[in-house]
C-alpha cells in the first residue's frame, strides 16, 4: 500500500470506527464502495503502457455489520461489482476481467470497520468469444487477447463488452402503526411506496407532524431505499436521523408519530 494510502487509512481508522461505536451507526453502501476503490488504487500496477489493477475483492465486515445489510448481501455485492467497473472506467485503468467483490463475517473485524483484500486473478480459460454477450456497448468491456480492460490504449473494435447483471427491485412487507396504535400493512412493489399526509400518497399518513409528501421507499438495484423527500420534522431509522438510508428486515422507520418496520424482504415475484 502506498505511504500516503495507508496515513489515510490509519485516520479512517482513528475518528471513524470509535465514533460509528459509540453512535451506533451502521455501515452504508457507499462506505464499502469507497474501500474497494481505494483498495483498487493502492495495489494498482503502473506499467510504461498502461495501469492495471485488482478484480477480486474480498470485503471482511464483522458478522453484525454484514448481517445488517440482511437479504440484500447477494445484490449488494454485485452492486459493489458494478462500481468498481465503473471506478475502473473512469481512471482508465486495466482489468484482467470484471471485478467480482465477497462480502465475508470476520469476528476478528471490530464492529464498524471494513477491511478490503484485493487481489488479481485471469479469466476463466474456457471463455470463448462467440459464447460473449453481443459488444454493442463499444468501450465499456475488456479486451479478448490479454483480457485488459479497455482504457483507451487499444483498439476498440476486438473489445469485448461484459453486461452486468442488473439486480431487480426486491419486493418488502411493511408494518404501519399509527399514532392511535392502529396496525397497516403495506407490500412494497416496483413502483415504491410514498408516504404523507397528501392523498395521492401510497401511504396516506394520520399524522399532522407528517408532511404532504414526507418520504418514499423503493428498490433501488436490489436494495430497498428509504429516501426523505425534504421534510419539515425529518425521519429516523432506528432512532436515527437519516436522509437516505439502505433498509433491512427488523429497521425501524419513524416519520413523525408513525412508526414503519419492514417485516420481510426478498427477490421479486
Amino acid at each position: 500500500m502506498p505511504p500516503l494510502a495507508a496515513i489515510e487509512r490509519f485516520f479512517e481508522r482513528l475518528f471513524e470506527r470509535p465514533s460509528a461505536r459509540l453512535f451506533r451507526t451502521r455501515l452504508q453502501p457507499l462506505q464499502l464502495q469507497r474501500r474497494i476503490e481505494r483498495a483498487m488504487e493502492g495495489e494498482r500496477r503502473v506499467t510504461l503502457e498502461r495501469t492495471l489493477v485488482p478484480n477480486r475483492f474480498t470485503v471482511h465486515l464483522h458478522p453484525d455489520d454484514l448481517a445488517g445489510f440482511g437479504d440484500m448481501t447477494e445484490t449488494l455485492a454485485v452492486e459493489l461489482a458494478d462500481g468498481a467497473l465503473t471506478f475502473a472506467r473512469t481512471h482508465h485503468f486495466s482489468l484482467a476481467d470484471r471485478p467480482r467483490v465477497e462480502l465475508q463475517a470476520d469476528e476478528h473485524v471490530q464492529r464498524a470497520d471494513i477491511r478490503v483484500e484485493a487481489h488479481f486473478a485471469d479469466p476463466p480459460t474456457e471463455r470463448s468469444a462467440g459464447s460473449e454477450p453481443e459488444a454493442a456497448e463499444a468501450g465499456a468491456g475488456l479486451a479478448p487477447e490479454a483480457g485488459e480492460y479497455a482504457g483507451g490504449a487499444m483498439d476498440p473494435a476486438p473489445t469485448r463488452v461484459f453486461r452486468l447483471p442488473q439486480p431487480s427491485s426486491p419486493r418488502a412487507a411493511v408494518a404501519v402503526t399509527d399514532p392511535d396504535g392502529r396496525i397497516r400493512r403495506f407490500t412494497i412493489g416496483g413502483g415504491g411506496l410514498t408516504i404523507g399526509r397528501a392523498e395521492d400518497n401510497d401511504l396516506v399518513a394520520r399524522d399532522t407532524r407528517v408532511s404532504r409528501h414526507h418520504g418514499r421507499i423503493a428498490g433501488r438495484r436490489g436494495t430497498l431505499v428509504y429516501l426523505d423527500l425534504g421534510s419539515t420534522n425529518g425521519s429516523r431509522v432506528n432512532g436515527e436521523p437519516v436522509t437516505e438510508v439502505v433498509l433491512g428486515v427488523g429497521d425501524r422507520l419513524e416519520v413523525g408519530a408513525t412508526t414503519i418496520v419492514v417485516e420481510g424482504a426478498g427477490a421479486p415475484d
